[in-house]
Formats: structure tokens, sequence, C-alpha cells
């Protein structure tokens, strides 16, 4: 990896020195910090485990709701969804009066620290494992940028690597998989390993957080193989940054079925028609979760009533927290144009849906495990090296999950 540019760059307000080394930041889709705690617990994490000994290892709050869109998009500008406009995975576009999905960059309304890096002279690589975040995280990018979902569809043209599969030496995996967040690490290390990449960031999926607790042998087998491909990019000189874009709850009631409320059913039974309710974690992966998460927006018809609506909401059991559209955004950083006139939020162990047939629990792998609440906001931050003394002094603040790559970039030298 010779000739690695340091040239900085400024991105949203904030500067990145980069070093003469390989940085990578990890997206651990999904991982609440247990995942990472009984991985280790079983001496399943070995690298892990010496960037925790070497490095830094922290809680940290990442942005709300606790999906995936909002805060990948939130690490990879270093800003809060009220600056970068990207607050769920689906939205109401009130000027077009369409429930539409957020896929999209037309949709991001600030740059990203990775075309800056790209524009400074860095080989910069974006590998996710989920499709519907290329187009987002690529934004005005000069440099490489696939799926794994849809990898041997990339092109030289469009996405800046052709024959990914060759080049990774894997397949194309099914998205719903452990394979798809490994592909994705694997293609980490043969794009340092072939001079391809020296600023990367590698976002996983969280199918398998859905899918099992933290303590079976099918998750620690996940997060073992994760530390194998970590520990092959540590060995070639990258400096590495993993993160999460949220954590993951169970639930169910105790007889282990899921545990959930239908917002716009019970508003509809209370005060009658007029409600929209919606559910900013729906996207194309329902076997996740069903589009089942603890965060919804409401649009209430008839404005006077929002001070009863939101009374009434906020005293029903597995409701934690009840906002307006003024005080939401302020305490939950979200753009005023984008949301509803309530934002509701929900109990550790519940989801909040729309109406019963809104959701195919059917489609469901399992047992029912989610987020986007207040529970699922804290996750992990570890950096494979020793913090400087103003990152030290930072990460006894309130860091951010979207601080990653400045803590990555600038807090390591």
């Amino acid at each position: 990896m010779n000739n690695i540019s340091t040239t900085p760059f400024s991105v949203n307000g904030i500067d990145y020195n980069p070093p003469a080394k390989p940085i990578v930041v990890i997206c651990m889709d999904g991982s609440a910090d247990e995942y990472l705690d009984m991985t280790m617990a079983y001496d399943r994490m070995p690298n892990l485990k010496k960037m925790v000994l070497q490095g830094y290892r922290g809680m940290v709050r990442g942005a709300l709701p606790s999906f995936t869109n909002v805060n990948n998009s939130s690490i990879v500008t270093g800003v809060s969804p009220a600056v970068h406009g990207i607050c769920g995975n689906f939205f109401y576009d009130v000027k077009k009066d369409q429930e539409v999905m957020m896929n999209s960059s037309e949709y991001l309304r600030a740059e990203t620290l990775l075309a800056a890096a790209a524009n400074s002279g860095r080989k910069v690589a974006v590998v996710t494992a989920k499709e519907k975040l290329r187009d987002i995280l690529s934004y005005q990018l000069k440099g490489i940028a696939f799926s794994a979902e849809k990898a041997d569809q990339a092109k030289l043209d469009t996405h800046g690597i052709e024959n990914a599969e060759t080049v990774i030496g894997h397949k194309t995996p099914a998205i719903y998989s452990a394979e798809a967040s490994l592909f994705v690490l694997r293609a980490g290390v043969a794009l340092i390993k072939n001079g391809m990449a020296d600023f990367l960031y590698l976002s996983l999926t969280d199918y398998m957080q859905h899918t099992y607790a933290p303590d079976t042998e099918e998750s620690l087998a996940f997060y073992e193989a994760q530390d194998v491909e970590i520990g092959k990019m540590l060995e070639m000189g990258a400096i590495i940054g993993a993160t999460a874009d949220h954590g993951m709850n169970a639930k169910v009631k105790a007889d282990g079925s899921p545990n959930v409320l239908f917002i716009e059913t019970m508003l509809t039974e209370k005060f009658g028609a007029g409600f929209r309710v919606i559910c900013p974690i729906t996207d194309p992966y329902v076997k996740h979760h069903g589009a089942l998460g603890s965060y919804v927006l409401v649009y209430v018809n008839n404005n006077s009533d929002i001070n009863e609506v939101e009374q009434w909401l906020a005293a029903q059991p597995g409701i934690t927290e009840v906002y307006n559209k003024e005080k939401g955004c302020r305490l939950l950083e979200q753009p005023a144009d984008r949301t509803g006139d309530l934002f509701v939020l929900s109990a550790r162990d519940v989801v909040v849906g729309k109406t019963p047939a809104d959701h195919d629990l059917k489609a469901l792998d399992g047992t029912l495990r989610s987020h986007g609440g207040r529970y699922e906001e804290m996750v992990p931050l570890v950096v494979s090296h020793a913090l400087n003394a103003k990152y030290k002094m930072k990460a006894q603040g309130d860091p951010r999950n979207f601080d990653v790559f400045d803590f990555t970039v600038n807090g390591t030298h």
C-alpha cells in the first residue's frame, strides 16, 4: 500500500487528517453490544479482543430512529438526520402525496466524507451488503461502490469494479444469510490486498441479529467468522473503526408471540378515521422484521385533536415516548419537512405498526427481533489503535456512532 494520500479534507464542518495507512470503517449492522460481549466471552473474537486491548472500546449513541438508512447516512456524512435529511428507510412525501422508499441519494442533503476523501486522493471503496444502501453511500463518489447482494452485476463504469466475484474469490451470496455480511468483509480484505482501496466503508446486514440471539451457536459462529476477516485487515496495517447502526431486541410476549401495538388501528377505534401511520423501518427485506419497529410517525388530519391524541397515546401500555413535531424534531434531530405530527416510540420488548393487514407476520423467520427506538440507540464503538489525548477526552463526552470516521481517521495519531 504505497503512496497513500495524506492530504487533509473537510466535509460538513469536520476536518479529516488521514494517516498513510488503510482506513477501514465497519458498520456491524444490528450489533448490539451484547453480541460482541458474548462472542468475546467465549473467546471466539481474538482479533476484536486485540483491538479492544490495544485501542478503544466504548458505548456511543446512534441516530434516531435507530434504523439502517438513517444511521448509515449519518456515519458517512458525520452529521445527524436533521442535517443530512435521511430520516427512515421509508417516508411519506407530502409534496408528492406518496409513501416512498428513502433509498435514493436524491433525498440526501449533505455531502459524504467518502466522496470528499476520494477527491483528496484516497482510493475509496464502499461495499454494502444490501443494494438499497448503495445509491446513498456512493453519492458523488469517484471510486468503488457495490453491494454483496448484486456483486455479480457490478460494472466498471457504474460501480468502479468489474468481475467482483473473481477479485474477491467468492460467489454473490443470498441476502438472507450470514454470507452476505461475510462477503462484504472479504471484499474489504481483497480490495486492500490488491491495492484497489485504502479508505473503505464496509456496511453489513442484520439478518443474523434479527434471527438469532447473541448466545446462540449460529450467532457465535457468525461473529467468529467476521473476526477472521478483521484479523486479515489488521495484518495489512489497517486502522479499523467498528460501530453499529442500531442494536437489536426481542419484541415478544412471554409466550414468544410478537408483541405488537397497531397504532393506526388503536387511533381509529378511539378517535375515528383521519390518521396516517408511517413505519419508517419499512424496506424490501420483510423477512427481517415484517416492517415492525419501535418507532412510528402519526399524521393527524384534524390538527385540533393533536394534544388529546398525544396524551392518550402516551398513556398506553408499551408506549414510552410521544412527541409533537416541534419537540420531536429538536430531541430526535429530525428534518421537520419529512416527519409526521407525532413521534411514537415503544418499550424495549414492543414494536409499533400500522394495522394488522399492513404487516405480514408469516414472512418472519422464527421469532420477532427488531429495532428503531430508544432501546436500540446505544451501540458499541471499537477503534483498533490507541486514541490520542484529544480523542480520549472526546470519548468521555457524548460521542455518536457517526463520529466513527472522525475517531478512526483523526483520533489515532
